[in-house]
Parts: structure tokens; C-alpha cells; sequence
């Protein structure tokens, strides 16, 4: 598993065919499917993979809403973290256009964990509020929209201004 998810970070899964994954990891696509049942089944655990990586980024971040946010733009702006990125935005993103199958709910359990962590970093008394979750849908809103940006265009500086 560790290989393959290495694999699609590296190379996407748009175009993910199973004979040249199974040789760059070693294997034979006949093991990967015996193993997962099916190509579908393949993808399927590799989002699971690439989700438990996401709620380990998640999970170590705390502090107060201004202070979460900015540490999800560090994360989010790091270098190393762009093909990563990347392969979240090729699930998100087939997850819309594609709502059957291994990408079914992808992109609403991702808002639903980044909401639960920036709800973690407001007070008891603004988490409950209509407000509160606006704050929160606000700083998702944004942090999203310049990652975005900075993956389209590597404009980190201008980017970064504008947080």
C-alpha cells in the first residue's frame, strides 16, 4: 500500500492504470487485484490512505481560530506538501464530478474534518452558534481558495500577502 500511495502522490490517479503501478511497485496487477478486489477497490483505499495522512495533519493542530488557520496555511504552503496536494484536489474534485463509486463523499467528509478542526479552535460558546460557523466556513473558504491559487500559479508570495 505504502508504494502505491507513494506512486499516485507522485503521478495522479486520473490516469492511474494498473500494469504500470503494479510495475513501478514490484508487484503484478493481478496481485493488486486479488488484494483489492478491483481497480475501484484500489482507489478506494488509496483516498483512505491519503484521508488518514490528512486527519494526522489535522489532528496535531491547536490553538485559537487565527492561530489554527495560519498553521493550516503553513502546512498547506510547504513545498513538499504540493504533490500531496494536488492528488487531495484530484480526489476532491472527481468526487463532484463522479459521486458513485470510489470517490463517493470524498470531498464532504474533507470539508466535514476541517470544519471539526477549526470548530476545535473556537470557544464552546461561538462553536454552537450560527456565527461560529460562519467564522469557521470563512476560514475553510479561504484557506482552500489560496491553496488553490498558489498550486495554479507557485505565486506563494502574493499568496501569502493576501492571507
Amino acid at each position: 500500500m505504502e508504494k502505491a500511495y507513494a506512486f499516485v502522490v507522485e503521478h495522479g490517479l486520473a490516469d492511474l492504470s494498473l500494469r504500470p503501478l503494479a510495475q513501478a511497485i514490484g508487484s503484478s496487477p493481478r496481485v493488486l487485484l486479488y488484494l483489492f478486489g478491483s481497480k475501484d477497490g484500489l482507489v478506494g483505499a488509496l483516498l483512505a490512505r491519503a484521508r488518514r495522512d490528512e486527519l494526522a495533519v489535522l489532528e496535531g493542530i491547536e490553538g485559537d481560530l487565527d492561530a489554527v488557520t495560519g498553521r493550516l496555511w503553513q502546512w498547506l504552503s510547504a513545498p513538499e506538501h504540493r504533490p500531496l496536494l494536488v492528488l487531495w484536489l484530484e480526489a476532491y474534485s472527481r468526487s463532484l464530478v463522479e459521486p458513485d463509486g470510489p470517490w463517493a463523499g470524498y470531498a464532504r467528509r474533507t470539508v466535514e474534518d476541517w470544519l471539526d478542526v477549526l470548530a476545535r479552535a473556537q470557544p464552546a460558546g461561538v462553536r454552537r452558534t450560527k456565527a461560529g460557523e460562519a467564522q469557521r466556513t470563512r476560514a475553510l473558504a479561504l484557506l482552500r481558495g489560496a491553496m488553490l491559487d498558489l498550486l495554479a500559479t507557485g505565486d506563494e508570495t502574493r499568496v501569502r500577502a493576501s492571507l
